[in-house]
Order: structure tokens, then C-alpha cells, then sequence
């Protein structure tokens, strides 16, 4: 059955009210301009205008999922993160605000690196860090590495829907394996690692826990397996003198550190995202390589 589009906009926002969906009028809006590929101003323009049937349907479609708890990101197939449109589906994690504070450390640091300076984006996901760090650094070399070829996929489109291809490559690799010699060695290693402990995993909100990859949420029992593993694999991977930046969850910045410490690195900074908590700590190499 045709509708027009005010009648589809009308409705999307009743049947998000009643699933108490607090912004539920911004949500149908939404919803209905990724079903019919218009904008808003269209939208409105267009609101005594028929749908098509394929439109009607689509919407009702996103309407139920989002109703069902599916984010909004997974649904509309693409996500905002650092000024860029990203990608993404059920593969990878939705880019969310608390990473920007590991993103601007990194992008701080890299600005002030030696001339065409080579970065790791490690357990990259969509590629969102790596990305954002070659949109501001020119002559970066980035490369976004995952174990997922299903996340590597989603981090290739998003490479080459940004006009990144010669600056930024794609390569698979496990952070709890040694990093293979061909990778070189980096100037920075980032990562926003699985952190979520074996306690939170429980307690996740359901729009996390039943739509987000878990390979990419949890940590281990204690949410730190990840870090070690990373610094244990991929110190020799970074140049003498080299820079590692992690994202964290929150209370955990104190192991974190401790953690980097054992191994040799010489905590620099810590910083907090835009709620205050602190979420990202960037530290110096200073092992001597043996």
C-alpha cells in the first residue's frame, strides 16, 4: 500500500513512541530520508507526494527493526565519526564519540612525527581512528589492520569512499600473534582493542550485546587481555622511540598504564572524552631492542 510522505513520516514517528523511543521524531525523520534517499528539506517539499510501494516498504521494514532495538547506524548501513561518513554493518563496532578522545591523541602526536610518518591502526574495525588520522595528516602512510575479514572489508570501502587508496592500505593481522616482519616497522601504533570485561559483557545494553560483533567488545575476564597482547606482539613493530596510543573503558586507565609500564613504555599522556572520563593514553617505547 502507497502512502504519502507525510502519512510515512506520521506513522514511523507514532510506532517509535510507542516503543518509548525518546527521539522519535528526529529517529522517523531519519529513518524515512535513508529509505528514500532524500533530504529533509525534500522530505517536506515532498509531503502531499505518493511513495512508492518499494519506499513504503522500506520504511516499515527500518521502522520494526529500530523498534526491535537494532541502532539506527546498522539499519541506515553508515554512521558519522570525525567529519566523515563511514560504512558499517553487524561486522563492526558503530564509531562512537568516546573514541575521539584516543583519535585526537593520536592525530596530536602524528602531526609532530618525522616526514611521511607510517601508522598503525590496529583492531581497526571500520577504519574510523586510521582514517581520521590521514585526513589530517597529509603525508601519513596508514595502515588499518584487523583479524576480521569481514571488518577489513568494511574498512576497504571506507578507504576508498574517503579518496584514501594511496595513502591508506587494508591488511589482516591478529593482535595476539607476533607482528609479521613484512609489516615493518611504525613510527605509531593506535588501537581501540575489545576492553569490556566478562562482568560487563553481562551486563550490556541489549542494543550492544545483541547487535555489535562480540569479537570486538570483549577483553577477557579482566577487559586488559587485549593490551598485553598487543604490547607483547607488536612492540617490535614500532621504531626505538616509537609511539603507542590506546582507547579504554572507563575506571580502567590506571592498568592500562601499568600494563605499558612492565613493558618497557614511558606513559606520556592521559586523556578524557567530552564527558570527562578518561578514555586514552598515549605512551613512549623506550625498550632497546635486543
Amino acid at each position: 500500500m502507497v502512502k504519502k510522505y507525510s502519512e510515512l513520516y506520521l506513522d514511523a514517528r507514532k510506532a517509535l513512541l510507542a516503543s518509548d523511543d525518546m527521539y522519535a521524531a528526529n529517529m522517523a525523520r531519519e529513518l524515512l530520508c535513508a529509505a528514500s534517499g532524500k533530504t529533509p528539506e525534500a522530505i517536506i517539499a515532498d509531503r502531499d507526494l505518493y511513495a512508492s510501494e518499494e519506499i513504503c516498504a522500506r520504511v516499515e521494514d527500518y521502522v520494526k527493526r529500530r523498534v526491535a532495538g537494532e541502532p539506527v547506524a546498522y539499519i541506515i548501513g553508515e554512521w558519522d565519526f570525525a567529519g566523515m561518513t563511514l560504512k558499517v554493518n553487524h561486522d563492526v563496532l558503530i564509531p562512537r564519540d568516546d573514541t575521539m578522545a584516543v583519535t585526537e591523541l593520536a592525530i596530536k602526536r602524528a602531526l609532530f612525527l618525522n616526514q611521511n610518518p607510517r601508522i598503525l591502526d590496529l583492531c581497526t574495525g571500520c577504519g574510523c581512528i586510521g582514517l581520521a588520522i590521514a585526513k589530517r595528516v597529509l603525508d601519513a602512510r596508514v595502515t588499518l589492520g584487523d583479524v576480521s575479514n569481514a571488518a577489513l572489508k568494511v574498512a576497504k570501502a571506507n578507504v576508498a569512499a574517503q579518496q584514501l587508496s594511496a595513502r591508506v592500505t587494508c591488511v589482516q593481522m591478529d593482535a595476539r600473534k607476533p607482528a609479521s616482519a613484512f609489516l615493518g616497522k611504525f613510527d605509531l601504533i593506535v588501537a581501540n582493542p575489545p576492553y569490556v570485561t566478562g562482568a560487563e559483557m553481562q551486563r550490556l545494553d541489549p542494543s550492544v550485546r545483541d547487535y555489535e560483533p562480540h569479537i570486538a567488545l570483549y577483553g577477557g575476564e579482566d577487559g586488559l587481555y587485549f593490551y598485553r597482547q598487543i604490547l607483547d606482539n607488536f612492540t617490535a613493530a614500532l621504531h626505538p622511540e616509537g609511539y603507542i596510543c590506546f582507547e579504554f573503558g572507563m575506571g580502567q586507565e590506571d592498568d592500562v598504564c601499568r600494563i605499558l609500564r612492565e613493558h618497557g613504555y614511558t606513559v606520556i599522556e592521559l586523556k578524557k572524552d567530552n564527558s570527562g572520563i578518561t578514555r586514552a593514553v598515549i605512551a613512549q617505547n623506550k625498550r632497546e631492542e635486543g
